[in-house]
């Protein structure tokens, strides 16, 4: 069989290996694919690796000898499910191998927003430090974690893991999700309402999936609900953001400080009203990317073909 792989260089900057697919099929790799040269790059493949190209049914018809995407990621939202179903086409992602790494981003988030790490490390590095007069000084207030509540929404694997660590920093940890009834066994976690969440978080974390029910759940009338001085931090997905609502609660000062790890389009427009807002911590969609996750996503990824060609279904979407 013949076997494409769409977009390295998302996955890999030399410091992984792709071996545990090109020792299964022969794969011809592409560093990047666009929607202009996507239909040459997979040519008359019947597998195909992607990540982020999208295949709808128009894709499906011009290739016609496709049988397998396998997709470099957990979510799937660029592949036409119901075209993939009417072409014969099986489709795989691979679920949960970015979990710590996007955990730790975003307390990473959180610590540099209560600490302003880059702020003093920036001004030492200027030389305010050795001109000060006495031994210390800061530039903007540190605020402790301990007792403050955290509004996570969402509570799949990584916002489970993002409140582990929150109770360890002995903060109160409040969640909104579909199905709380899943969790009754949970402890010291407190299941609430969408307004009780708004109300009460001093941060909120975004670890939802993108429905029609959560797109711009971060807008205007709901951070109208919030604290003031709110933080909120989004390593989610783009559009559970009103990016111009949000900037616009970053200028008033409504919200302290947001950090995002994904914006609404991808890579970043220069008119995306969150460059250049005050506090804003933005970062280029890494929270995935640690040398761990990305080798754990390749495994994956190659534990899935496997499982196809042996006519088995591993982590089978359609």
């Amino acid at each position: 069989m013949k076997a494409v792989y769409l977009e390295e260089g998302a996955v890999n900057k030399g410091d992984i290996s792709l071996k545990p697919i090109t020792d299964i099929i022969d794969t011809k790799i592409y560093y990047n694919t666009t929607e202009k040269d996507k239909l040459e790059h997979i040519g008359d493949a019947e597998v195909v690796f992607t990540n982020k190209v999208v295949f709808d049914e128009k894709t499906f018809s011009l290739c016609p000898n496709l049988k397998y995407i396998g997709v470099c990621a957990t979510g799937y939202n660029v592949i036409d499910l119901e075209a993939a179903k009417r072409h014969g086409v099986t489709v795989t992602n691979v679920p949960a191998y970015s979990t710590e790494a996007v955990a730790q981003l975003t307390w990473g988030f959180i610590i540099e927003s209560v600490n302003h790490l880059a702020l003093h490390n920036e001004s030492v590095h200027k030389g305010d430090w050795v001109k000060s007069e006495i031994f210390c000084y800061w530039l903007d207030k540190a605020i402790e974690l301990n007792g403050k509540t955290l509004g996570i929404v969402g509570y799949g694997n990584i916002g489970k893991r993002v409140s582990d660590i929150a109770l360890a920093f002995g903060m109160k940890v409040i969640v909104l999700t579909a199905h709380p009834e899943k969790y009754e066994k949970e402890r010291n976690i407190e299941f609430v309402t969408e307004d009780e969440l708004f109300k009460r978080s001093d941060i909120i974390s975004l670890h939802c999936p993108l429905t029609n029910k959560t797109e711009k759940i971060i807008r205007s009338e709901n951070i109208a609900r919030m604290k003031d001085g709110v933080i909120i931090i989004n390593v989610s997905r783009g559009n559970l953001v009103d990016e111009k609502d949000l900037s616009d609660a970053l200028k008033s000062g409504k919200v302290m400080c947001a950090a995002a790890d994904v914006v609404s389009e991808e890579p970043m427009k220069e008119d995306n009203p969150l460059l250049g807002a005050p506090n804003m911590i933005i970062t280029p969609h890494i929270g995935w990317a640690s040398v761990e996750a990305r080798e754990r996503l390749i495994q994956g990824v190659a534990n899935n073909l496997k499982a196809f060609l042996n006519g088995e279904k591993l982590n089978v979407i359609v």
